[in-house]
């Protein structure tokens, strides 16, 4: 892997890391507080709206390279961790939590347009998904150990560690990435001239009903896995983990056959995989091996979509929009695992807390998914080099 990515993966772990590791010591930030389980909730809804706001910071950071734009979200990632180590209150908490947010969907908007730069010609969806790459480990090892952290030692190690881990990215892009010019400068609105059409639509639709879809039952994966696959609450982390390795697997494959194919057809096969496995999920009576299988199959599908989505969008906004596409791929992202956390919750409450049902509940939304991307991919990947393009993957 070229050293450029290997340091754009750093910075995607220190934000995967970051945003899902709360998830994980939620109990004890909320504890150490004085703040009930729900009000901790707002330190995950802190992020969240922080990665919607940070979106700014590309449309008025336009002129700025991409290299000094990962180096300021890097140095953004630093601040609202150390922040969150060092909190004293829970309003300084929550306000450590946006900062962290900040930056996230800025970074893999600009992440994706180096990677497209650096990468070999026709390996393009393998550099951004080695990028991701960071993402999922992060989901395999770093949200585990955070966990770990918090449950032995302190919660703000967790947060301590991530501050650290963004500085040692810092000096990675500093050293491995190369000077790369600032996008084409088409002005304040000339940015989402693109989202005029009906094309980038389609893809943020199938972005936001996909995750949707797939959160709405993995929201409530850790007590699908208690319940109904009847683990022990302390085999889970270790469950976890396994779905971090299908996180890691399904990126890897899908930048892969994403170079071979479309871009569209590969994301909607990702999303059919998700749709599948949730219609799975919901059927299994239950037991050990079924839960776990399933579990990586959703997980693998989940992220098999993520390059060529990214992808998708970066090309959309080509000629001066393209970090705001790939920006707005996280921000759509975000929705939907903050709408599907709430759909799923709901039906949770319908049926007595039957934990097959959110499953039920997110394969519609996972198979509208499907059909944007398949709609798009039939309009325009038809007459593209597609078709010229596709060969025998071996994977």
């Amino acid at each position: 892997m070229k050293k450029s990515l290997v340091a754009l993966a750093f910075g995607a772990f220190a934000l995967g890391a970051a945003e899902f590791v709360m998830m994980g010591i939620l109990a004890q930030a909320a504890h150490d507080m004085h703040v009930t389980i729900p009000q901790a909730g707002h330190y995950i809804s802190a992020y969240a709206i922080g990665v919607c706001v940070g979106t700014l910071i590309l449309v008025f950071g336009r002129r700025i390279p991409p290299k000094r734009l990962i180096l300021l979200f890097m140095a953004l990632v630093v601040i609202g961790n150390a922040m969150s180590a060092f909190s004293v209150g829970s309003g300084m908490l929550i306000l450590a939590r946006f900062i962290s947010g900040l930056p996230h969907g800025a970074f893999f908007g600009t992440a994706t347009v180096i990677a497209k730069t650096v990468a070999d010609k026709g390996k393009e969806a393998q550099a951004v998904s080695a990028m991701v790459t960071g993402q999922t480990i992060a989901n395999m090892l770093g949200v585990p150990a955070g966990t770990m952290l918090g449950e032995f030692l302190s919660w703000r190690l967790a947060f301590g560690v991530l501050a650290v881990w963004a500085a040692v990215t810092i000096a990675l892009v500093i050293a491995w990435i190369p000077a790369l010019p600032a996008v084409k400068d088409v002005g304040l609105a000339g940015q989402f001239a693109f989202l005029r059409r009906r094309g980038p639509w389609l893809i943020l639709a199938a972005v936001f009903l996909g995750n949707g879809g797939v959160f709405c039952w993995w929201s409530y994966v850790s007590p699908w896995l208690t319940t109904v696959g009847g683990y022990d609450s302390g085999f889970v982390p270790m469950l976890m983990m396994l779905a971090g390795f299908g996180m890691v697997v399904g990126g890897l494959v899908g930048g892969r056959i994403c170079d071979a194919w479309r871009y569209a057809g590969t994301a909607a096969l990702g999303q059919t995989i998700s749709m599948i496995g949730l219609v799975v999920v919901f059927l299994i009576p239950g037991g050990h091996v079924g839960t776990a299988v399933m579990t990586f199959v959703v997980a693998f599908g989940l992220f098999f979509v993520s390059s060529p989505q990214q992808l998708l969008m970066a090309n959309a906004g080509k000629g001066g929009g393209e970090l705001i596409g790939g920006a707005a791929v996280q921000v759509a992202f975000n929705f939907g695992n903050a709408v599907g956390s709430i759909i799923g919750g709901a039906a949770l409450n319908a049926t007595g807390m039957n934990y097959h049902y959110p499953a039920l509940a997110g394969a519609p939304l996972a198979l509208l998914a499907v059909v944007c991307l398949a709609v798009y991919s039939l309009r325009h990947e038809t007459h593209t080099d597609a078709y010229e393009r596709l060969r025998r993957v071996e994977v």
